[in-house]
Parts: structure tokens; sequence; C-alpha cells
């Protein structure tokens, strides 16, 4: 049984382009607003969004970034966002300690 070798050639190679490759996954944000709406005055939005607007503030925790709108800055000021799963359903849960307020539904709030 003869062994085989196997060589190879390395070469520096200079002034190549590097070509940019595509992304395996696309990756948007989530904004956090507030809307007049609901029998006791604010709901939160969620919406996807590929960019920060001009006056929406970034919040990036733990390799997660979130941007909240405007409106809703002092609104969301110590509220913890959590997603939740259970049995029934899955949904993200705002712990706001600024609310005064809820309907039955825990649909709409007031501040």
């Amino acid at each position: 049984m003869a062994s085989s070798v196997v060589r190879a050639t390395v070469r520096a190679v200079s002034k190549r382009k590097i070509q940019a490759t595509r992304a395996a996954l696309t990756l948007v944000g989530v904004k956090v607003g507030v809307r007049t709406r609901g029998c006791n005055g604010l709901s939160y939005t969620l919406e996807y969004t590929k960019s920060k607007g001009d006056s929406d503030e970034e919040v990036v925790q733990d390799g997660v970034r979130v941007f909240i709108e405007k409106k809703a800055q002092l609104t969301l000021l110590g509220t913890e966002m959590d997603y939740v799963e259970d049995k029934l359903s899955s949904e993200f849960v705002f712990n706001n300690p600024n609310i005064k307020g809820t309907c039955g539904c825990g649909e709409s709030f007031n501040i």
C-alpha cells in the first residue's frame, strides 16, 4: 500500500476585492409606541422597522434592539417588556409602574 501525499501551494493575493455575501437572516427592529384608543385612553403598539426614526429612542439590552416612539417615551419610563408563552397564548406583556388604571380586558390603560 502506497501512501499518497497531497501538496498545496499558498499565495498571497493583493488588491483583491472582497465581495459582500448575503446574510443568512435579515433582522428587523421592533418599534414600541402608544396610541389613543380603547375604553381607558391609551394602548400599546408594536411595529416592525428596519431603521431608527429621527425622534425614536433606541434601547439595546442583551443584543436585542427596540425603538421607542417619541410620544411613548415618557409613558414607558421604568416599564418592563416581557414575552410570555403559556398553553393558551403567547404575547408581549408590559409591566408599567406609571399606569393609574386599566380597562377590564387589559387592552388599554391611563396614566
